[in-house]
């Protein structure tokens, strides 16, 4: 070789240095994150979400500054290092200009749920987190680019550069897709199924097995204490007694019949539901004034609320049943057992249901179903349409509905003109009513009572997040806003998304009556179904500020 022949300079696989299109976004992208949105969040995971919109930002940026290179020749350098000087003073000014107005936002709606304020470490823990996220993700969307322009550069000696090129994405983005699905979202799942397995196994403390009768897994009983399930002991221990019930009412009270059926009660749903039918018979659960069927949450966690507000205001005159049919988390079990949930509850109300219907009507009790967020789902898909929800109960009272639910999607979308999505009027509220505010229910609006009840917070993510948010601006961001949303949250393409997404792991870490914790104002959704006869206003407040003393284990 000659001396002044060079070897060719080989092609770089991967960018050392960051890309200006792209790191602009992610700047931009970064401060829309500090944005309010419907709850205020921890450090942690207002970092998360600032890392992971400022990656997103930046990977749409570094997607159009290859377009751009493609179909157009390169910026002048000149220019380049102009705008890159610009950046490094207006990005960093702009990102502590946000950080300080997001902890303004976060102090506001703080104040607005009557929460403790954020100290300076929630701006420092914020930062800190937000890079080592965005580092990640960049790290890891980098080692998948060089892995593809290995390989494009190893096919392309046998093969041309454009069927390389696409061979290569094509296999990295398999193996990426199957890293994730079979390491990631199975070993995660594993792990959650595992621990939630473990946690079923244990027993709250302070629950005891009943010695009555009258309780699932007690005396004579179909269903064994141990197969009942962690929540299912706490829902059938933890039930109030006959004294605690004549002190609120002033007259003489029952015990109440509570039956539950865990997931080890029985192999199938059909068996377990066949399983409750017995325990509602053993029980004379039939002859009592009201008859519930509670669809639980993903673990089978069942409100006390919800069934201490019904016992109490009907002097124990009540048998609730309720059956398990996971142990997962709800968010988790919305994405893997939606299929359980709507079995399990179809066959429970339809063994009930059954039963019920068949009496005489002058003398069966008044059935009534409750369902929260996964549960709400469940009776929706059992039912099927609002005329046979109505027709087939004599109440339905649904709290925090998710996004999915049939029924209530219906009804949103078709409620009477002018009336907000977070608060909506369907039919002049004849046959249902909505409320954001529980106290709304205490003033009819129609002459006849309603016949189901959504209760939704208007800061509640469960109810309003939906994958929707990606694309458009959802309708409870526009016109009068429910009394909890930020006046100053905006909808930006992508970032809301994500935003109300992450809003999901703090729903139930804000006071009752905000976002997925709806406390004791299921009282007045009760009351407005099923009160008893001589049931008052001032009957309802005191029964909710008997269930806000009750200290809830956790």
């Amino acid at each position: 070789m000659s001396g002044d022949q060079r070897t060719p300079s080989r092609p770089r696989l991967i960018r050392r240095t960051l890309g200006l299109t792209g790191t602009a976004l992610a700047v931009l992208f970064a401060c829309l994150a500090l944005t309010p949105s419907l709850l205020p969040r921890p450090w942690p995971l207002q970092g998360v979400a600032c890392g992971l919109t400022a990656a997103t930002g930046y990977a749409l940026g570094a997607t159009l500054g290859a377009v751009v290179r493609v179909f157009w020749q390169r910026p002048p350098p000149v220019p380049a290092r102009i705008a890159w000087r610009v950046l490094a003073v207006v990005g960093p000014a702009s990102l502590a200009v946000f950080l300080w107005l997001g902890a303004r936002w976060q102090q506001t709606l703080r104040q607005r749920l009557d929460m403790d304020p954020v100290g300076v470490h929630h701006v420092l823990g914020t930062v800190v987190v937000g890079l080592a996220t965005f580092g990640v993700l960049l790290l890891l969307a980098r080692v998948l680019r060089l892995f593809t322009r290995f390989l494009t550069q190893l096919l392309g000696r046998w093969i041309p550069r454009p069927i390389a090129v696409t061979a290569g994405c094509l296999v990295v983005a398999y193996a990426s897709v199957g890293i994730v699905q079979n390491f990631l979202v199975d070993g995660t799942f594993n792990v959650i199924s595992q621990a939630a397995s473990l946690t079923n196994g244990e027993t709250a403390p302070g629950v005891k097995r009943p010695l009555s009768g009258l309780r699932s897994g007690g005396t004579n009983s179909f269903v064994a204490w141990d197969a009942l399930g962690k929540q299912g002991r706490s829902f059938i221990g933890n039930a109030p007694t006959r004294q605690e019930i004549t002190a609120f009412t002033g007259a003489p009270a029952v015990d109440p019949i509570r039956v539950y059926v865990g997931l080890d009660s029985a192999e199938t749903a059909h068996e377990r539901a066949q399983l409750a039918l017995r325990e509602l018979d053993r029980t004379k659960a039939f002859t009592r004034a009201v008859l519930g069927v509670v669809i639980a949450t993903g673990t089978g966690w069942v409100d006390e609320n919800v069934t201490d507000a019904l016992e109490y205001m009907h002097g124990g005159n009540t048998a609730l049943v309720s059956m398990q049919y996971s142990y997962l988390p709800s968010w988790l079990s919305f994405v893997v057992d939606q299929e359980k949930v709507q079995q399990t509850t179809r066959e429970l109300v339809e063994a009930v249901h059954d039963r019920w219907a068949a009496m005489p009507e002058q003398s069966r009790p008044k059935l009534v179903v409750f369902g929260e967020s996964l549960g709400a789902y469940g009776i929706e898909s059992a039912y099927g349409s609002l005329d046979a929800l109505a027709a087939g109960t004599d109440g339905a009272l649904l709290v925090g509905p998710p996004f999915a639910n049939p029924i209530w999607g219906n009804l949103v979308r078709h409620r009477d003109p002018g009336t907000p999505v977070w608060d909506p009027v369907y039919r002049d509220g004849s046959i249902v009513r909505f409320a954001d505010e529980a106290e709304e229910l205490r003033t009819p609006i129609a002459p006849v009572g309603p016949k189901v009840v959504y209760l939704q917070n208007s800061s509640d993510p469960v109810v309003w997040f939906s994958p929707e948010l990606l694309i458009r601006p959802p309708a409870w961001l526009k016109g009068p806003r429910g009394p909890d949303v930020p006046e100053r949250m905006r909808w930006y393409p992508g970032i809301t998304f994500w935003q109300t997404l992450l809003d999901l792991a703090f729903a139930n870490e804000v006071p009752p009556g905000h976002g997925h914790l709806y406390g004791s104002g299921v009282v007045d959704g009760w009351a407005a179904l099923v009160p008893p006869t001589g049931w008052t206003t001032e009957d309802t407040a005191r029964l909710r500020t008997l269930l806000d003393a009750i200290v809830r284990p956790e």
